[in-house]
């Protein structure tokens, strides 16, 4: 190992990340979202008076909020002030209750809260998630669950006028997913009570009354790719004239692939890249960016937008992962975030006209990136003969036929999957000597469908199985110490983490347990009204289900436990309740196992602030030191 590494983990803590959000409508700005004052602030680059790339702390600071703040650009001044403006959502102490604003894009001082806004849609009891605004600047779509706390409507606001009405509602979840360039349709997206499972729903509001509110079966919606079994179905990407579109789909396939349709509800698959899929069409209709998801890691290249031919690959930085890719109005230049391992984030451009790539920030890393450690991609049997991928982390010169300590990192979701990105606590772990495992169990999405389902209600109990197949795997490297090795996981993550010392306890040394669910009943009781249904669509419903979430359920297997277990927390949770870390921390302290709680009172579902993340994770990794008993 490299004895040049830090030892003090807040210098990995406090390495920043930056990430493009939106171009201004003329394309000679750019918005950027970092971390530096702490938490995702706004961020101007003007890319006119900047040498590239930028260091983070020489863009123009736009917000300096207490809390993590989005913005994206109005794509034209309709109140024909002759400025560039900002749509913002916030909201207060992780709550995840949105509300929107305006703002310029060119403050005299940095935007320190909601009073130095114009307040848009405001109602702090319920949540408003933005959705698209109309190529001219004046509508807005956004969704809410005003009307009654628990569905969530569309709705449609003039910006000039203030009018607004809702456009479509369901009595479910569902969201608008943006304008035709026309602004005649607009996308809906609902869920359904099927995993993994929505549909996909055009509005013409040229054919709504004034009044009306349109459902499913109204004569002015179309469903996009109709279906009956469970299937994801994306929200258009037009071409300029509203003629057609691409999105993307897996009906009756295992894998998102790029489809074209058009607004009657006619459609076609165009480009199957065989991994999962997503399109975009810029606003001239010049170019159709396809990113594919390949087993983890990011491809991405330009078609045809007509007749969907390969043009070219667009070249990124390295073998990892990019994301948020966004057009500029002219097309001529593609924006992303770049990050892997050995690379902890920052913007990219990617200039199509002259076959370019150009880095655009420079954010502050302290820590050697020399040093970092890259992934290993690996498959291991669980006990079905199913192969599952995880991605290993081993420190670099580490001595010969040293069995190192490790940590199982476990991602969220469960509908999600862990990519090859920057970790600062995994390389942390990895430059004090451990070894970092993380697997893509039964659930994750990433590997089709039916992979997706495998862990579906009845069998979630079989994903937490794969946490065995993978510590006996462990066993078989002779680099690996399946004796201290220790789960750590947020969100259903930290549900695996206590799932696994419950169900398993002989085989795991510890668990680090961020926001986690201790018991799934509890869990579908407590958690806010409006994720209710949307959760059972995965675990399982209270109504019919009950002995499937008992059984699944690590608190009711506490006697078994006797790992020592540190559990992370935010007051604020509206996912997770407080109340899930409480409960088994009050079980296992009286039952003597060593149980610590950590409980942050302005955070949410995870640690959003950088002096919380300080505050904690040293704490974290000293308990992992502590009972994996390594330095």
């Amino acid at each position: 190992m490299d004895t040049n590494q830090p030892t003090d983990i807040r210098a990995y803590l406090e390495i920043r990340t930056a990430s493009p959000s939106s171009w201004s409508p003329n394309g000679d700005k750019l918005l950027i979202s970092s971390d530096l004052p702490g938490t995702a602030q706004v961020h101007r680059l003007d890319l006119g008076q900047a040498t590239l790339p930028v260091a983070a702390g020489d863009l123009s600071p736009v917000t300096r909020f207490a809390e993590p703040t989005g913005a994206g650009y109005l794509p034209a001044d309709p109140f024909g002030q002759g400025e560039d403006r900002l749509l913002l959502a916030t909201d207060v102490g992780g709550n995840e209750r949105y509300q929107l604003f305006t703002a310029t894009d060119a403050p005299a001082a940095p935007l320190t809260g909601p009073d130095d806004l114009e307040p848009l849609v405001v109602d702090p009891e319920h949540i408003h998630r933005p959705g698209g605004v109309s190529r001219d600047g004046r509508l807005l779509a956004y969704a809410t669950n005003r009307g009654d706390g628990v569905a969530f409507d569309t709705w449609v606001r003039d910006l000039v006028s203030g009018d607004e009405r809702c456009v479509f509602a369901s009595g479910g979840w569902t969201g608008p997913g943006g304008f035709s360039p026309d602004g005649r349709w607009l996308a809906v997206s609902e869920l359904t009570t099927i995993a993994g499972d929505n549909r996909v729903h055009l509005v013409d509001l040229h054919a709504l009354a004034d009044d009306e509110v349109a459902g499913p079966d109204h004569a002015a919606v179309t469903e996009l790719a109709p279906h009956t079994e469970g299937a994801t179905v994306g929200t258009p990407s037009w071409l300029p004239h509203s003629s057609g579109f691409v999105f993307s789909t897996d009906v009756d396939r295992q894998m998102i692939g790029i489809a074209a349709g058009s607004p009657d509800g006619s459609w076609r698959y165009v480009i199957e890249p065989g991994w999962d899929a997503s399109a975009a069409v810029d606003w001239e209709g010049r170019h159709l960016l396809v990113v594919v998801n390949d087993d983890g890691r990011t491809r991405a290249a330009l078609h045809d937008p007509h007749h969907f031919g390969h043009v070219r690959d667009v070249p990124l930085p390295g073998d990892g992962v990019a994301g948020g890719f966004r057009f500029s109005k002219d097309g001529r230049s593609l924006s992303f975030q770049y990050t892997s391992p050995l690379v902890p984030g920052d913007a990219w451009r990617y200039d199509v006209e002259a076959d370019r790539l150009e880095r655009l920030t420079v954010s502050p890393c302290e820590v050697d990136a020399a040093t970092f450690v890259d992934a290993e991609l690996v498959r291991f049997p669980s006990f079905d003969g199913l192969e599952i991928p995880a991605f290993v982390f081993t420190p670099d010169g580490a001595s010969d036929g040293e069995a190192l300590p490790v940590v199982v990192m476990i991602h969220g979701g469960p509908e999600s999957q862990y990519r090859p990105s920057f970790s600062a606590l995994t390389q942390y772990l990895v430059a004090q000597g451990f070894a970092v495992v993380a697997p893509n169990v039964r659930g994750s999405t990433g590997y089709g469908k039916d992979y997706q389902h495998l862990d579906d209600v009845e069998k979630r109990l079989d994903s937490v199985a794969d946490l065995a197949a993978l510590h006996d795997w462990l066993a078989t490297r002779d680099d690996l110490d399946e004796r201290r090795a220790a789960l750590y996981g947020g969100s259903y993550g930290g549900y695996m983490v206590l799932a696994g010392l419950a169900f398993q306890p002989e085989r795991w040394a510890a668990g680090v347990d961020i926001v986690g669910m201790s018991d799934l009943v509890t869990f579908l009781e407590n958690t806010s009204v409006w994720r209710r249904a949307f959760r059972e669509r995965e675990y399982g419903s209270l109504a019919h289900d009950r002995d499937v979430l008992e059984a699944a359920s690590p608190i009711n297997r506490v006697a078994d436990m006797r790992a020592p277990l540190f559990i992370v927390h935010g007051a604020n949770d509206p996912r997770v309740p407080l109340s899930e870390a409480e409960q088994i921390h009050e079980v296992l302290q009286e039952r003597g196992v060593r149980c610590d709680l950590q409980v942050y009172a302005d955070e949410g579902h995870g640690l959003a602030k950088l002096a919380n993340r300080i505050d904690c994770y040293p704490r974290v990794a000293a308990f992992l030191h502590e009972v994996l008993e390594v330095g």
